[in-house]
């Protein structure tokens, strides 16, 4: 392959994924780490990728990441309006994975004011600790464990995903840093995604919780794709994006 139809597949490839790293270009087009990042600067002087430390990303990705704190107070309306829709799909004897988003977390504390009997599962500290002083034997919880982020509040890395593929859970409350416009779900940090990857393909019905903002603005990982969800909860999402996502197939109720 020349360089140019190389240079060309990887800027198709970033398209696509919304990142790279230098060991994925070694491995898909069988070059050495030091071309791999000359196709990359070159890349970007043409201004379709922008480098990061052992990779790229699109232009315009961000690698910016608020504290759990400052996004729990942010968008609080539109956060207890998901919560409340969330907990109407939830029945007794459930098992629901709540990943490390604030919105989650309202749709925790909702959950528990609302249904009897659940089994949560939760890479998240503040959830963790909403459910450590309830003393019931029907409300049950599994902490999952791992490397600690003090940013997040949460546990991640391998422990924490091989404990999440240990379990399978009927459904899984989560949110992402953004929803790109070809449907990719998003997150600033890899290893919160990969996390959230984990619980979407360990969970019978994944649910997508979202406001406004997500539609806004991209994350640097891809998660997933939202045709992997088996439902998105909206509120006060675009009409046109909403539609775009129910033309490409998902269910999309808005709240």
């Amino acid at each position: 392959m020349m360089p140019e139809q190389r240079q060309q597949r990887m800027a198709e490839l970033v398209r696509e994924t919304g990142s790279v790293t230098v060991p994925e270009l070694e491995e898909q087009f069988e070059v050495s780490a030091a071309t791999a990042r000359r196709d990359l600067a070159v890349l970007e002087r043409q201004g379709k990728v922008k480098r990061t430390h052992g990779g790229a990303v699109l232009p315009g990705l961000t690698q910016h990441e608020d504290s759990f704190q400052q996004r729990l107070g942010e968008a609080v309306e539109a956060k207890k309006r998901l919560a409340r829709a969330a907990t109407a799909f939830v029945g007794e004897d459930e098992t629901v994975f709540i990943d490390s988003s604030t919105t989650a977390y309202y749709a925790a504390q909702r959950i528990l004011s609302d249904v009897s009997r659940v089994t949560f599962l939760t890479n998240l500290m503040p959830a963790m600790e909403l459910l450590t002083p309830i003393e019931s034997e029907n409300v049950n919880l599994i902490g999952v464990g791992g490397t600690f982020r003090a940013l997040t509040l949460s546990f991640v890395g391998p422990c924490a995903v091989r404990t999440i593929e240990s379990y399978l859970a009927d459904r899984l409350f989560f949110s992402v840093r953004g929803i790109t416009p070809e449907g990719h779900l998003t997150d600033s940090n890899p290893l919160e995604a990969e996390v959230k990857r984990a619980m979407v393909q360990q969970a019978a019905r994944p649910v997508l919780l979202v406001d406004g903002r997500k539609f806004e603005r991209r994350g640097l990982r891809v998660i997933t794709h939202v045709s992997d969800v088996s439902l998105v909860l909206a509120a006060d999402a675009p009409k046109a994006r909403v539609e775009a996502l129910t033309e490409s197939g998902v269910e999309v109720r808005c709240v």
